[in-house]
């Protein structure tokens, strides 16, 4: 019986190839999208699901109040990750790792033994040995024991190791850092190659040193293994002792009672090593990249959606082809079919449907899999020796077979056979008002995914057109020129003996991220510790830094080697500084972070974090940080000032390699994460408006079809073609209006939140409303018109000649 179903299925297929292509297609692009994101979200929640000990590992967090609000931090003192180990017996092992730029690690320059050439590596952190336990980093090379114990001793990652020693082992061989040849490093492991995904992702672990060991400092991050069955609630809060016996006595051996109260009303919190990379804060700064689970919960959404558009598609079309059915459910009827037969019948014939679509659908998500890697940066492949890929493809092609074709089958199987055969059945019509109510709720999702692909391309065109307090435009940074060292200035000079160049100024403390950047907090000078300080940055700047990236100087001046107290103790500051300082008139007045400072200008607030950020307080001092130079250009060929530059490099020094960026780049890529989900969104976003627009023209064409002989009679009496037109289109139009109004107060409501987290921001105004209604409009016009013109051209007597 059950084949008979599909054999009449599959005529039913090849006598209506339209709607069976519209039902098929549907369903396809709604399965391909859904399995795109699926695989997606699957990748996003696989990272750090191989440790053995995944249930015992955790990183380390402490909250407390600050000013009205409670701010997290991930960073500890040197001797914490010890302390933890050492009081609590329920921590078996503990590890840290500090990735900050100021203490030297990030990027630097790498020189092999016995060879002259430089190069410039990223990924370098300084790592206990704990840490390679906690984390049960494995080894491709030489023994985890003991790998970090020993000074000036390195840990690289398989891919580093081939990179640098292709030919041989990697292992006992000896570099050198940043030029220091009193202090090379010997590479005593090598991190086995990654089959798994990690947050952890550092290329280069170094030797800590543990001289400036101070309970003062916060500059490690810090994880623990517990032994089994520990109550972490218990735990976090056992862990305060170590505030009042270490942390506190330590603040006030050094005068900083301010911190106390803040300090006595902290709470340690222990975060699970596979939440670190979906549900970590933002405002943490823990140098790491991470995705979020609030856009894994949208695309999932997002997935359901364009597969209940799918289904909406086959109901809406399944229940208005109902009149071509109608006699044969009489037919049946009449001879004694049930109507569990005939309910068993067009259950499979959904199931079918289903089949085909999903096998079409699998085989358009692996075409589109590498178009969707490039948008989102991934390397997810299509799972297909993976156990649970195919069962699971199958199972949900049934499930939503079944569920796809559960109306249609009751529907289609209740008709009374007396009534049908009688022609008395307003056959089709009675589903008028469902059909209408699923096309309001198609057009109303698609409606609401165009003002966010809207709202989405705003904000990112507002992120990177914004005035930011600096000019990025056509200014040049070289990267890794500490390997210039006593020849710094000489080769600043040369370069403005370009033609080419406008200004040059040396520091890799920039605002933009991946550079330099130093924290400490100031205040009054002479008011003592007992002054709540400002948290503040601190930059070490040349004298030509404010003048090449154009921040613009608002009281006071600039620095000038014409004051020989402008290298030594002369400071400028920001207007939020100035502001946070209680500062009105801030000039010739001094700050001091330990050391006594005078203000001798203030700059205009410029962005330094991205745009989700406030601006905070910054400082500027005189310094000599050659780990960068920016070079602003002159108007005209960029790629001849490129060349020009890049020879003077070459001449000063000659073996180590031309590395440059552009600082409008690197800043376009601080908010890289938010374009690229935009890209994401934004594409099934298409995807939902395209099954939408596909059920529409079904809907359209059987509509059409079904009104065929009314429409040649009004031809006939002379109807001109504007009447007909808007006869076949008023009706499906109303539906989107209202569709419209449904959508706008959600989506409104959805980006507010979705913007919330940005700082600075657009204003959803009614023009973006105004723009996703015309746009969804002008949709639905193209969709029903190509149906709607062709009818009303129809010839008449075609049309008649049958009665």
């Amino acid at each position: 019986m059950f084949k008979n179903y599909l054999k009449i299925a599959w005529r039913g297929i090849k006598k209506d190839k339209l709607f069976a292509s519209i039902k098929i297609g549907g369903f396809a692009v709604g399965i391909a999208a859904c399995l795109l994101i699926s695989l997606f979200i699957i990748d996003e929640q696989s990272y750090d699901k191989h440790y053995k000990s995944k249930d015992q590992i955790y990183r380390v967090l402490v909250a407390f109040p600050h000013e009205g609000e409670l701010l997290k931090s991930v960073h500890f003192q040197l001797p914490f990750a010890e302390q933890l180990q050492s009081d609590y017996p329920e921590i078996e092992l503990a590890g840290k790792y500090n990735a900050g730029e100021l203490f030297g690690a990030g990027k630097k320059t790498i020189q092999l033994q016995d060879e002259s050439q430089n190069y410039n590596d990223d990924g370098f952190i300084f790592a206990s040995q704990g840490l390679l336990e906690v984390l049960e980093i494995a080894f491709s090379q030489g023994e985890v024991k003991d790998a970090l114990t020993q000074p000036s001793s390195l840990v690289i990652s398989n891919e580093k190791a081939l990179k640098y020693f292709p030919n041989g082992n990697a292992l006992g061989q000896t570099i050198i850092l940043d030029g220091n040849t009193k202090n090379p490093y010997k590479i005593t492991g090598v991190m086995a190659k990654r089959s798994f995904k990690s947050h952890f992702h550092y290329d280069f672990l170094m030797t800590i040193d543990d001289n400036q060991m101070n309970w003062i400092n916060n500059n490690y991050l810090t994880y623990i293994k517990t032994s089994k069955n520990t109550d972490i609630t218990t735990l976090e809060n056992k862990m305060y002792s170590i505030i009042t016996n270490h942390m506190v006595p330590a603040l006030k051996k050094r005068g900083y009672n301010t911190h106390l109260e803040s300090l006595e009303k902290a709470k340690f919190l222990l975060q699970p090593v596979a939440d670190i990379h979906l549900k970590t804060d933002s405002e943490l700064f823990d140098h790491l990249s991470h995705g979020d689970i609030r856009f894994v919960w949208l695309f999932a959404a997002i997935a359901g959606f364009i597969l209940l558009l799918a289904c909406i598609n086959f109901i809406n079309l399944s229940t208005a082809k109902s009149a071509n059915r109608a006699k044969e459910v009489g037919l049946r009827k009449t001879v004694g079919a049930f109507r569990n037969s005939l309910v068993s019948q067009f259950l499979s014939e959904s199931i079918l449907f289903s089949l085909i679509s999903f096998v079409i659908g699998v085989f358009l998500a692996w075409l589109l899999l590498p178009i969707f890697n490039s948008i989102a940066v991934k390397t997810i492949e299509m799972p297909w020796n993976a156990w649970w890929f195919i069962p699971t493809i199958l199972t949900s092609a049934l499930l939503v077979g079944l569920i796809a074709g559960l109306y249609p089958a009751f529907y289609l199987s209740s008709f009374k056979p007396a009534l049908v055969l009688k022609g008395n059945m307003s056959i089709g019509g009675k589903s008028v008002r469902l059909r209408s109510s699923l096309v309001v709720f198609q057009f109303a999702t698609s409606v609401i995914l165009i003002i966010g692909t809207l709202v989405i391309y705003k904000q990112m065109d507002f992120v990177l057109t914004k005035e930011l307090g600096y000019e990025k435009e056509q200014v040049l940074v070289i990267e890794g020129t500490s390997v210039l060292d006593s020849k710094a200035e000489n080769f600043k000079e040369q370069l403005l003996q370009l033609p080419s160049v406008k200004l040059v100024t040396k520091s890799n403390y920039l605002p933009i991220a991946g550079t330099k950047r130093n924290g400490n907090s100031f205040r009054k000078s002479g008011v003592g510790n007992e002054q709540q300080g400002v948290p503040s940055q601190i930059w070490r700047v040349d004298y030509d830094y404010i003048k090449t990236l154009g921040i613009k100087v608002i009281d006071g001046r600039d620095f000038s080697k014409e004051f020989s107290s402008d290298s030594i103790n002369s400071i400028i500051i920001n207007k939020k500084m100035a502001s946070a300082l209680g500062l009105d008139t801030p000039l010739g007045k001094q700050i001091s972070n330990g050391s006594d400072w005078t203000i001798v200008g203030v700059v205009d607030d410029f962005h330094f974090r991205s745009l989700k950020d406030n601006i905070e307080p910054l400082a500027l001092v005189i310094g000599n940080d050659i780990g960068a130079f920016s070079v602003k250009l002159n108007s005209g060929n960029i790629s001849e000032a490129i060349s020009s530059i890049s020879s003077v490099w070459t001449k000063n020094v000659p073996n180590q390699t031309f590395n440059y960026s552009f600082l409008d780049q690197k800043f376009a890529q601080m908010h890289e994460d938010v374009k690229r989900m935009g890209k994401i969104f934004n594409s099934f976003a298409l995807f939902a408006i395209l099954v939408a627009c596909l059920g529409l023209f079904g809907l359209s064409a059987f509509m059409i079809e079904q009104r065929k002989k009314e429409i040649s009679i009004r031809l006939v009496l002379g109807a001109p073609f504007k009447s007909i037109y808007k006869l076949l289109t008023l009706d499906f139009l109303k539906l989107i209006f209202i569709a419209i109004l449904i959508a706008i107060p959600i989506g409104w409501y959805m980006m507010s939140k979705w913007l919330e987290d940005f700082v600075y921001k657009i204003d959803i105004g009614w023009e973006l409303f105004l723009g996703a209604g015309v746009i969804a409009l002008l949709i639905a016009i193209l969709t029903i018109s190509y149906q709607s013109i062709g009818a009303a051209l129809i010839k008449p007597l075609k049309s008649l000649k049958t009665e």
